[in-house]
């Protein structure tokens, strides 16, 4: 147990869930109403849908598996027992991991291409979105260089971070893995520290009251193409129904 890893896996985490914490407190208490995904379809939506679509579910199920694994490792182990129900976990997982990065790079073509976009794209923006395509990247190489990594991740990674929630590190098991792994497990703790400077705090205030709500159509009174072509001049006049 060496000092580099006492500090990326036991010093790391600390410092990130409490710049987690304090940061997302502080975020909410002075820009309460930014806390949001700082939406852009209003200047371009056709090459969002197809890359927010395959990002948000591929990554949503991915987070859930990983959340799963930590908190029912062995409920997860006992899933794993049967050979094809392991293989089903694992195709499944690689499916949407493989369903998040298209996503993904789809968003950062979008992101660097659009000139609309562009204009409001912000280096926090560029660097949460390549850290996201380099942990996507390294979750999909475990994947195929280190399987049936949902039943190593109960196993081993599991009681690591359980360890540190009780405060008291084990890191004897994330200390002995592969590079890559442990490269994936410090993007990991980047990200959530952050998480409160970055768009991804609006999943914490995800509208989930919107899948009970009444139906609501949303109708366009103005040609969408021309409004977010950037050759279409400017003009005071506000658009007007057909």
């Amino acid at each position: 147990m060496s000092l580099p890893h006492l500090f990326l896996f036991v010093g790391l985490p600390y410092a990130a869930i409490l710049l987690f914490l304090v940061g997302t407190v502080q975020r909410y208490r002075n820009t309460g109403f930014k806390v949001s995904s700082l939406s852009s379809q209003f200047l371009e939506g056709r090459a969002l849908f197809w890359g927010a679509v395959p990002f948000h579910f591929g990554i949503l199920v991915v987070l859930l598996g990983h959340l799963i694994a930590f908190l029912l490792p062995g409920g997860t182990l006992l899933w794993n027992s049967s050979p094809v129900r392991l293989i089903v976990l694992e195709v499944t997982a690689f499916t949407f991991g493989l369903s998040t990065f298209v996503g993904l790079v789809a968003l950062l073509v979008r992101r660097f291409t659009n000139p609309r976009v562009k204009m409001v794209t912000t280096r926090m923006d560029v660097a949460l979105e390549l850290l996201l395509l380099a942990q996507v990247v390294l979750g999909l190489w475990i994947a195929l260089g280190y399987r049936w990594g949902s039943s190593w991740f109960a196993a081993d990674l599991s009681p690591y971070l359980m360890s540190l929630f009780t405060f008291d590190p084990n890191i004897t098991a994330v200390s002995a893995m592969p590079l890559v792994i442990q490269l994936h497990i410090i993007g990991a703790w980047l990200l959530i520290a952050i998480f409160p400077q970055t768009r991804l705090v609006h999943m914490l205030v995800a509208p989930l009251h919107y899948l009970a709500r009444p139906y609501q159509r949303v109708i366009w009174n103005w040609d969408r193409a021309a409004i977010r072509n950037p050759e279409t001049p400017w003009s005071e006049m506000r658009p007007k129904n057909n």
